[in-house]
């Protein structure tokens, strides 16, 4: 039941939740299409790049790949890599060039089904639609370990989206726990201001920031890796999984990978699987798994190989050639001692889930996550956006919105037709 007080029920066409990059892609495009919708987001345009990053980030991918509807980078610098202000400024600015319908400061408290359409409950009012998406991104909630609950008392815990600069943190030592790209640079960051880091190395994929003289995004956007589709990998489960490449934007455009943090004193330890009596125990597979990630890596670099030949790029680029092995000590530490100062404080560095509490549609799989097929939701008229892999390799990134968008913004306008006609979905 409505409380009393809450206003009238507004209608629109399609209810768009999430003002990030991913939401305001699919506004475009259905503005394009003429469809009535509305943008509802919790906070401001980029509220996530605005509140849960930390100060010194930018962006892992180059300027000229930072491609939206209708919409581009035109600097000076493609090749360099936004800062904090730049990319919100950016997602600022797409807005109001496109002037997305969005509502700011409106939490959506609950999307119930309702009489063949949705109902949409926020903070400042109900919404009644046909169809729903859901672009609220995959990184709403930091993924801590169980094993954080054994951390003793007197250390300083915190994860990757509390942290915004070393000065927030303890003198002494720091254990930061995974090792992707979110991981290496906090690791780089926190060791160069004096802190001693150890670093908690699982699964991770190694890459070059730069490769035969292109950068290795270049290299993955024109040989179409990015593009590969979610329909066209044997096991698409697993590949939504898949780390994040160990990559960093910075001007000098350099290679951050754990050859890099070890040539400036991180310690290398393996991946962190448990804590008794004050004591962390790191797995024993650490040369494993630094292998395998070198193996992916040149296998990717292969792939990029055949693709020069194969397209008489040879004789416009560099050579090419292979990163060192990652160096690994020939004993790593298999246990450290929590209680005796050498660490004060622990980053939890391992991952991010969306946040769906507010769903209230039967949609959820055995583990928890959103049914789908490439971003269609097993509700009628309901969409995702902004997922790891949701119909391309790239669909995570700002570059991979606008493919996903227009996708999905033709199904839910086939499936409006079918509504209107009575023709089956």
């Amino acid at each position: 039941m409505r409380p009393q007080g809450a206003g009238p029920i507004r209608t629109t066409t399609t209810v768009v939740i999430g003002a990030g990059h991913a939401g305001l892609a699919m506004s475009r495009c259905l503005a394009d299409r003429a469809i009535d919708h509305v943008v509802l987001e919790r906070g401001e345009v980029a509220n996530s790049w605005k509140t849960e990053r930390w100060d010194s980030l930018r962006l892992l991918t180059p300027n000229w790949q930072s491609r939206l509807p209708g919409f581009g980078y035109e600097g000076e610098d493609p090749d360099g890599f936004r800062t904090m202000p730049e990319i919100i400024d950016f997602l600022d600015r797409y807005a109001r060039v496109i002037s997305a319908p969005v509502q700011t400061d409106t939490t959506v408290t609950s999307v119930r089904a309702d009489d063949g359409g949705y109902a949409v409950r926020t903070g400042r009012g109900d919404w009644r639609c046909s169809s729903v998406v859901l672009a609220t991104g995959a990184c709403n909630i930091a993924r801590v370990p169980d094993v954080a609950e054994a951390v003793p008392a007197g250390i300083a815990t915190l994860t990757a989206m509390d942290y915004r600069n070393p000065e927030q943190l303890e003198d002494g030592g720091v254990l930061i726990v995974g090792a992707s790209a979110t991981g290496t640079q906090l690791a780089d960051e926190i060791q160069r201001s004096g802190r001693t880091v150890t670093l908690a190395v699982g699964e991770h994929i190694r890459a070059p920031r730069v490769y035969r003289g292109r950068d290795i995004e270049w290299w993955m956007d024109v040989a179409g890796i990015l593009d590969e589709r979610y329909d066209e990998v044997d096991d698409i489960v697993r590949a939504r999984r898949v780390p994040s490449l160990q990559l960093a934007g910075s001007p000098e455009r350099s290679t951050l990978d754990l050859n890099a943090l070890t040539s400036i004193g991180v310690q290398l330890v393996g991946r962190l699987v448990g804590i008794g009596d004050g004591k962390a125990q790191f797995s024993g597979s650490l040369r494993n798994q630094c292998a395998l990630s070198d193996l992916k890596m040149n296998r990717m670099l292969d792939t990029i190989d055949e693709w020069a030949t194969e397209n008489g790029l040879d004789d416009e680029v560099e050579a090419p050639h292979r990163l060192p092995p990652t160096e690994v000590e020939d004993s790593p530490p298999l246990g450290m001692d929590l209680t005796g100062g050498a660490i004060n404080t622990i980053i939890w560095a391992t991952g991010y889930r969306p946040d769906f509490s507010w769903l209230e549609v039967p949609v959820f799989d055995r583990k928890g996550q959103v049914r789908h097929d490439g971003g269609v939701v097993d509700s009628p008229g309901m969409y995702l956006m902004g997922m790891q892999f949701l119909r391309r390799r790239k669909s995570a990134l700002i570059d991979g919105a606008g493919d996903d968008a227009r996708d999905l913004s033709d199904h839910l306008a086939a499936y409006l037709d079918g509504r209107r006609t009575g023709a089956p979905n």
